[in-house]
Formats: C-alpha cells, structure tokens, sequence
C-alpha cells in the first residue's frame, strides 16, 4: 500500500512539474506564430482549445460527466453567472500574455505570476474572509514594494504583470466558488467564449483568412496547435493537484516565471537593470517568506512575538 502512495506521489510530482514547465516555456511557442496578430491568435487558442478538450472527453469516455456538469450549470444561474465571468477573465489573461510575449515583455510576465500567489492570498482576504499570519502579511508588503520600486525608479508601471496576477487570482477565485473538475471546467470555459471567437475571426479579422491559407501552412498548424498547448498543461496541473499536497504544489508554481525570467533575460534579451533586480529580490524574499509563513518554526517566533506583547499590556494586580 506505501508503494502504492509514493508511486502516486511520484506521478502526481511529474505531472505537476510538467505542466509548470511548459507554462514557462510556452513564451517560444508565441514567438514562432509570426504573420498573425495577439487578437487572432487568442481566438484561434479559444476555438481549439475548445476542439481539443471535446476529443479529451470522447476518448477518455467522460461524455456522461460533460452532460451532467452542463446541465448543472445551465440551470443554475448563479453558477453559469460565475464560470461565464471565469471564461472572460481567463480570456483576459490569454490575451495580456500573448500581447506580452509578443511585444517583448517576458520579464514582466513572470513578475506577474511570482506575485500572483500574493494577489490570491489577498483575494482571499477580501471575498473569503481568510485571516493573515503576521509573516504573510510582511510578505505581501515587501512584493508592494518591489511593485512600487519598479514603477517610480525604474519609471515603469507593471500594468502587464497586475494584469496577469490579478485576473488568474480571480480565476482560481471564481474556479473555486463554481466546484466543476478541470477537463469539464476547461470545456464548458471554452465553450461559453469560442462564439466570441468564432464571431471575431469571420467579421472582424481581415487577415484570418491567410493564417488558414494555403500559402502558410505553418502558420495555420501552430494556431491550431495553440489549442493543444493550452489544454495539456492544465490536464497534467489537474492530475498533479489530485495526487501531491498543496504544499508541494506552491513550491512548484515558481517554477513557471523563473524560466519566463531566464527567457526573457537570456534568450530575448530583454533588458533587465538593477532596479528591475531589486524589485525582483524583494519579491523573492517575500515568497520565500510566505511559502516558509506556515511553517512550525516561523508560527513559534510569531506566537513568541504576540505573547510578548499580551504580556505587556496585561494590567498589573494588586495583592
């Protein structure tokens, strides 16, 4: 039965750095798609997204819980309500990371999703009523100021990296409230958006026509493929999340931004100064210190922290 579990912690370990992985590769896939605009290619990530996870339910015989998950949130408002504002803000976030990717912002990027952990955790404050540990509340702090460093010293404001933190936080959020599973909750997303796209493409995009043309073959195969690369990360992140602990899912989701980082420094050339290095420290001290928040010793020095302070404000008795 142990060698059961490990096994299954070892599967759940692959999957989870697997899809961490592609995430933080997939800046190289949009940087191929030339001759297409981040408008097209969002709508073409859409479309077969769709089209791919429709194959997944049919070959993995899921077709029975498609039916039962749509006619649960087709017939009740308050869900369809919520996963249709999930669709509109995955679709925001799609869309600020292609734009990003390419317009040369890989860097910012990844500063999105180190600080997107911290833009949950707040999220979680304001709508759950989720309480703060004292080494949190110093962690989201010091991502403030690493934010603010960049915007006054480094003279930019990082609206590309709070856009992305902001509306995957509120994805998790919404993805939460709703309880469907990953493989029907990726269908029913797309699904609700893919006539948006459709519509997009056929009235709206004068060149939508010569991504599918002949002449670019290529081009064609990889739009196609954006719906491929966007599904496959999510399955392995759903199997991955089914088998390891959310701890170990938190260490690994840092995994995705540092290699954005390292594209962005190293490959693209993106220009990274010493502000942009002060930012990103105090963002990672202050990760460090959130994941850590929860830890035994940290919880001890906290608890020693607030006993100190009790016993200073108890009132002195008189014998």
């Amino acid at each position: 039965m142990k060698t059961s579990e490990q096994n299954d912690q070892v599967i759940g370990g692959l999957a989870a750095v697997g899809a961490y992985v592609l995430w933080g590769i997939m800046p190289i896939y949009w940087k191929l798609i030339h001759g297409a605009s981040s408008e097209e290619v969002l709508a073409h990530r859409i479309i077969w997204s769709f089209v791919f996870m429709i194959l997944v339910i049919l070959f993995t015989k899921s077709t029975k819980k498609l039916r039962e998950d749509f006619r649960a949130i087709f017939t009740d408002f308050k869900r369809l309500l919520i996963i249709a504002s999930a669709s509109v803000v995955i679709t925001v976030n799609w869309y600020t990371f292609i734009w990003a990717v390419d317009n040369d912002h890989v860097i910012q990027a990844s500063l999105g999703y180190y600080i997107n952990p911290l833009i949950s955790v707040l999220l979680g404050v304001f709508f759950l009523k989720e309480k703060l540990s004292m080494w949190q509340i110093i962690s989201v702090l010091l991502a403030l100021i690493g934010v603010l460093i960049m915007t006054f010293q480094a003279g930019v404001f990082p609206w590309i990296s709070l856009t992305l933190a902001v509306s995957f936080g509120l994805y998790g959020l919404l993805k939460k409230t709703v309880h469907l599973a990953a493989m029907t909750g990726l269908t029913i997303e797309t699904l609700i958006i893919t006539p948006v796209a459709l519509i997009y493409i056929l009235f709206f995009d004068s060149n939508a026509s010569s991504s599918f043309s002949t002449a670019k073959p290529g081009l064609a195969l990889l739009l196609m493929g954006a719906g491929v690369i966007t599904a496959i990360p999510l399955l392995l992140f759903a199997a991955g999340a089914n088998r390891i602990s959310l701890a170990m899912i938190g260490f690994f989701q840092y995994i995705a931004p540092t290699l954005m980082l390292i594209l962005g420094t190293l490959l693209y050339h993106e220009p990274f100064d010493s502000e942009h290095l002060l930012s990103f420290i105090l963002i990672w001290v202050s990760l460090v210190l959130f994941t850590l928040s929860r830890t035994r010793w940290l919880k001890q020095i906290e608890d020693k922290i607030f006993h100190k302070k009790n016993a200073e404000n108890l009132p002195i008795s008189k014998s």
